[in-house]
């Protein structure tokens, strides 16, 4: 990660008109030294012969003892009701700007403040950044951290700054355009921003490494709200590179992985951030974790949830099997026949996370699935008729929605038939607010999982 400044650091080097003004200002300043000193040796003698030979001379001794202190006494007032500043005038606020008080004074340790990141394209000169900086201090913002992604012509500088609670966006956005932005955006931040880029991209990485399913969520932590759709074969004839606001990732096995994002472009850096999590996913292959929880049913049967992966493709297509037509026509919205193409792409860790309810006799009875999609993620549920009702779909839904909240997706969805009230009853055991969208029969049910009135259990046990 690039977290270099690109102002280069040159030492300096005086020329000879400088060197000859500097050794003019010390013969100056010698010069007026020395003739300090004899004044001051003229003004002592000039007392002492006033004080020995005049009459008034020890009149004039106390006159110059109360002057003294009297102007001793009047410098430490003046010095209490005008301390000193830093040298040279302070920075005048703009008419009418409302951050004022926090531009001209000092701010006080006890103010609220905020997190924000910025960023801003500008001219890969000496000074640029120097501007920017200057700029947000004059303004009483504080800068955390800041990275550079240079371009072509020009660097995007990326700030992590903590500013006065009074300073809103349109203040800092003129800061930055005073100090030479350009192509300014900015964004609220929170304490999780406050990690080093580093840190954060090797924890990413980390947890691509250990989940083939978290490389979306790894991508979208990665550039904040972007949408990431995977198009299966789509990268044989596609370049990889940016567009602007357009990413384009082929991955070795033929899909192309496009990300997008509206409100702000991608930088070379970021594409090459990307690309290494692609390669470092597509060298390891699939992998799943060996994660497992034990669910006791009320009816007193225990039964095993864990991740799904490729290999129980045929354990699932006998489950399908001895589901009624009734329960495979509300979890599908296509022919229930093509079930064997449904679950090639559904138990591919690639594209989201799908756990199994396994019987104790190794039969798999239930199948969830946790699918991201932009910025949110869509769940399904299909429970072989023999084990409905009996709270095995709630507890999945609930494992579903938990792991949904740890790779920070905030909402879910399910799209089934508008008269498939089990699912509905379902979603309701979530407690959370519900948002319901009804389209020729189709309903949309989507749930906020950051409003819950109630925490969501830890997906396994021992994470």
């Amino acid at each position: 990660m690039d977290s270099t400044s690109h102002l280069a650091q040159q030492p300096f080097e005086p020329s000879r008109a400088q060197r000859r003004s500097a050794r003019n200002h010390r013969w100056r300043h010698s010069t007026t030294e020395l003739a300090a000193v004899f004044v001051a040796v003229a003004a002592a003698d000039l007392v002492a012969n006033t004080v020995v030979h005049g009459h008034d001379g020890p009149l004039l001794l106390v006159l110059s003892a109360v002057a003294l202190v009297a102007t001793a006494v009047f410098h430490a007032w003046w010095a209490h009701r005008h301390p000193h500043g830093p040298p040279g005038p302070e920075p005048a606020a703009p008419p009418g700007d409302p951050t004022a008080a926090a531009v001209t004074g000092p701010m006080d340790a006890h103010v609220p403040t905020a997190l924000w990141r910025l960023r801003a394209t500008v001219s890969d000169s000496p000074g640029s950044l120097a501007r920017i900086c200057t700029a947000l201090a004059d303004r009483q913002v504080s800068i955390v951290s800041m990275q550079t992604h240079p371009l072509p012509a020009g660097a995007v500088d990326e700030f992590l700054v903590r500013a006065p609670l009074p300073l809103g966006r349109p203040e800092l956005t003129r800061a930055v355009a005073a100090g030479g932005g350009t192509d300014i955006w900015t964004d609220r931040a929170d304490a999780h921003d406050l990690v080093d880029e580093p840190t954060h991209v090797l924890a990413l990485a980390t947890r691509t490494a250990l989940d083939a399913a978290e490389l979306p969520v790894a991508l979208r932590k990665l550039f904040g709200r972007c949408t990431i759709r995977q198009f299966p074969g789509g990268g044989a004839a596609a370049t990889a590179g940016t567009d602007g606001h357009l990413m384009r990732l082929p991955v070795p096995s033929g899909d192309l992985i496009e990300l997008s994002r509206p409100h702000l472009p991608f930088t070379p850096t970021e594409f090459a951030r990307a690309q290494a999590l692609v390669e470092l996913d597509s060298l390891l292959g699939p992998r799943v974790p060996q994660v497992q929880a034990r669910l006791r049913l009320p009816v007193g049967t225990d039964l095993t949830v864990r991740r799904a992966d490729t290999s129980d493709k045929a354990e699932a297509l006998a489950m399908h099997a001895r589901c009624s037509p009734d329960t495979l026509r509300k979890r599908y919205h296509g022919p229930v026949r093509d079930a064997d193409r449904y679950l090639d792409h559904l138990l591919d860790p690639r594209h989201g996370q799908t756990l199994v309810a396994e019987a104790p006799d190794g039969r798999i009875v239930a199948l969830a699935h946790l699918m991201w999609d932009d910025e949110g993620a869509e769940v399904a549920l299909l429970v072989e008729d023999a084990w409905q009702r009996c709270g095995l779909g709630v507890d999945l839904l609930r494992r579903m929605a938990a792991l949904a909240l740890e790779a920070g997706v905030p909402t879910v969805y399910a799209v089934t038939h508008a008269a498939n009230t089990g699912l509905i009853s379902t979603m309701r055991r979530l407690s959370a607010p519900l948002d319901y969208q009804v389209e020729d029969a189709t309903l949309v049910i989507t749930a906020h999982l950051t409003e819950a009135t109630e925490p969501l259990p830890a997906p396994w046990p021992s994470r």
